[in-house]
């Protein structure tokens, strides 16, 4: 791999079979963003590629939940042309077109991680940072001019890019982009539930997130050998899954999350859950085999040799760059993971089980239990035990109260500090005015979210005389977080 530098941003290179493939990455993404702005790096995405041409070769460009990346593959002219014309259209957005971008985006309905690992990284992090991934956000049509301004003066520049290629930088290579301010990616993302505890959730299937080192090769391999035995019991043995996947999501300096999870035949949700943690708690308890550790590191050596795997390589070295991590080669990772016990991965995927997080669809009813026989806690984040006293209370309709008993025992209570709802059951959900990350409005009611992820609905439909609330809200939350209703969704 070689390291140079144009226009002050760091160029990383290798030679790869194929015409010559470009990526400019910035350390922009979702995770970058608020509750209330979230969309707005999709939406930047969308208006420097909107200036663009037409081009006869592969380009394209993604958001995900850490960078924003710019593509393409052709001739060196080609792929020079391009990035001068992605770096101008960055420093000069053409935010007349927001309204149309917005359409496009709702069109394209896209999302920054698979559902199950969105869930599970909310379930962590909350409605904030690596945790939006499980929100779709106030909408295309509701991002704030101001927003797209501040993102690309605070990320979209040399200090904060670095360029891949898979050949030599082509002669007249220009990169003109402004200076800017590095951002500060010493500090871990805040942790809101450090597990182990499981939740429903509207997903596919089920799914179980451990926090740790993403360095450790023991922690990488014994995840694999668990995905790789689920494969062989859930899908050919059992046949109640198509796809057994996951992710590794960077939460900071020498920290992050993998995840295992798993899609479900209908109606074999919960079967499938109970083989992810049978299988999850036997890893912990006896380990890999070293036949299962031989097969792993076979195939990753067969994934980094092979000469495909160069862009991969780059955009690993590439992430150390913007994040601040230390970049290994493929080679001394393969060293390192072939130097694996059964023994060290085994108690590498028992200290991470000690933070797992298990979703599962909210038809699903599983028994789990911890390796020391407790129940795995289920977590709510109706955690408050009463409601308070002195503050307004808010019943059903009268309507819903005749025809439910279950409406009878709901209530809503607002004050100056902020909304508690109870429910049926007597859990109390409570959002502090000073945690709300985004108030949606709809009509004369309001949806408030709060940082936890807990949502509390202030809406005519579900509480009577709700006007004094409404009024509490719209008066204790700033108004900067304070949206209308998206056009391009339904109220749901």
């Amino acid at each position: 791999m070689n390291h140079e530098v144009v226009d002050g941003i760091p160029v990383l290179w290798a030679e790869a079979p194929g015409p010559l493939e470009a990526v400019l990455m910035f350390g922009c993404g979702a995770q970058d963003e608020t509750l209330r702005t979230l969309g707005t790096t999709h939406m930047i995405e969308h208006l420097a590629m909107s200036t663009l041409p037409r081009l006869h070769h592969d380009h394209n460009a993604s958001v995900d939940l850490l960078t924003t990346q710019f593509t393409c593959t052709g001739r060196p002219e080609q792929v020079t042309a391009f990035l001068a014309a992605v770096c101008g259209a960055l420093t000069a957005l053409p935010l007349d077109r927001i309204e149309q971008e917005a359409g496009v985006l709702a069109a394209e309905d896209g999302r920054v991680a698979d559902p199950m690992t969105g869930e599970l990284l909310s379930h962590r992090y909350g409605a904030q940072g690596l945790g939006l991934a499980a929100f779709r956000g106030p909408g295309a049509d509701r991002i704030p001019v101001e927003a797209v301004r501040g993102t690309v003066e605070r990320y979209f520049h040399r200090n904060n890019a670095v360029l891949l290629l898979t050949g030599p930088p082509p002669e007249g290579l220009r990169l003109p982009l402004p200076d800017g301010e590095r951002p500060d990616r010493s500090t871990p993302r805040p942790v809101l539930h450090t597990g182990p505890s499981w939740r429903h959730e509207d997903v596919p299937g089920p799914g179980i997130a451990l926090r740790g080192d993403l360095d450790d090769p023991a922690l990488l391999l014994a995840c694999k050998v668990l995905s790789e035995r689920l494969r062989a019991t859930v899908r050919h043995e059992h046949g109640l899954s198509y796809d057994v996947g996951g992710d590794t999501v960077h939460a900071g300096p020498g920290r992050g999350e993998r995840t295992v999870c798993l899609d479900a035949r209908e109606g074999q949700e919960a079967r499938v859950a109970e083989l992810l943690w049978a299988g999850a708690l036997r890893l912990a308890a006896e380990g890999p085999t070293d036949a299962e550790l031989a097969e792993e590191v076979t195939g990753l050596r067969e994934l980094f040799e092979d000469p495909r795997s160069v862009t991969h390589e780059l955009g690993e070295a590439a992430g150390a760059l913007l994040f601040g991590d230390e970049c290994q080669d493929a080679q001394t990772r393969l060293a390192a993971l072939a130097k694996v016990t059964p023994d060290q991965a085994r108690e590498a995927f028992a200290r991470a089980l000690e933070t797992v997080l298990l979703v599962v669809p909210c038809d699903a009813e599983v028994e789990a239990v911890l390796p020391d026989g407790r129940p795995l806690p289920a977590y709510s984040c109706a955690t408050v035990r009463d409601l308070p006293s002195g503050a307004a209370v808010f019943r059903p309709p009268l309507s819903a109260r005749l025809r439910s008993s279950q409406a009878r025992r709901a209530r809503l209570a607002v004050d100056d500090r902020g909304l508690w709802a109870r429910e049926p059951d007597g859990g109390v959900h409570h959002v502090p005015f000073a945690e709300v990350v985004g108030v949606e409005m709809r009509g004369p009611g309001r949806v408030v979210f709060g940082r936890d992820a807990c949502v509390i609905p202030v809406m005519p439909e579900l509480w009577a005389g709700i006007g004094a609330a409404v009024d509490a809200v719209d008066a204790a939350v700033p108004e900067h977080l304070r949206y209308a209703a998206s056009a391009f969704r339904p109220a749901d």
